[in-house]
């Protein structure tokens, strides 16, 4: 077990899904996975290992943040042999042409997190997704049913910031939502060789001040869910 995750080797598979709400790991889990086992509930962030359509899946909670996403990432990748990562979130809209409970789909993440300046000593670097798992994603959502918005996504460390308007200008570089997690996952799948993506709903726009409930965000994203476990078993 590492320090955060509780499960001993071999409980973990080798594709995991990244909801950053324990209580999605945990209606992931139980909605969608056979047999689930819960290998983890430090801190409450729960992590389950099951099967889906034969093929073991884990989910694993992250919590909200950089910060918080980075350990459990780092210790996936690092000490659980994970290869393939795909976080399942929200996100806010910034256009007017992504709507709510849209799907999202982070092509690469913009950041306003000092997290990659003190790891590239003031450089700057461009967090990707992973190319194979952006394509297969793209063309299962569609091959559902689904229009999924796919394009760079900001990846913010404050939820509340001084300046209400700052998201304008991201969107007026071609940014299409605002979440917290993504930059810092990709980053970590670079370092370590594995294969990340993001998929998000979106759960609220700040253009048009919409916004949904937390049930709805914990529950009921379901193309989200869908779409990342057929892509995580494909």
């Amino acid at each position: 077990m590492s320090m955060h995750i509780a499960a001993m080797p071999g409980e973990i598979a080798e594709v995991v899904l990244l909801p950053g709400d324990p209580l999605r790991a945990k209606f992931v889990a139980d909605t969608y996975l056979e047999n689930p086992v819960k290998y983890n509930d430090i801190r409450n962030i729960f992590g389950y290992t099951g099967t889906y359509k034969g093929k073991r899946v884990s989910v694993q909670g992250t919590g909200m943040g950089i910060p918080s996403v980075s350990i459990y990432v780092n210790e996936l990748f690092r000490d659980y042999g994970v290869r393939r990562a795909l976080r399942i979130g929200t996100a806010g809209s910034i256009r007017v042409d992504v709507k709510l409970r849209d799907l999202v789909i982070a092509m690469s993440a913009c950041t306003d997190s000092g997290a990659n300046k003190i790891r590239f000593g003031g450089r700057d670097y461009a967090p990707t997704a992973s190319f194979s798992l952006l394509k297969t994603a793209y063309d299962t959502a569609c091959a559902l049913g689904f229009k999924p918005a796919v394009g760079p996504v900001v990846s913010s460390d404050m939820f509340y910031t001084e300046d209400p308007d700052e998201w304008k200008l991201w969107a007026q570089f071609g940014c299409i939502a605002v979440e917290m997690e993504c930059a810092e996952l990709y980053t970590l799948a670079a370092k370590y060789g594995r294969e990340a993506l993001t998929l998000l709903t979106v759960s609220d726009s700040l253009v048009t001040h919409e916004v949904t409930s937390a049930e709805e965000r914990q529950q009921t994203f379901l193309q989200m869910m869908e779409v990342a476990l057929e892509t995580a078993i494909s």
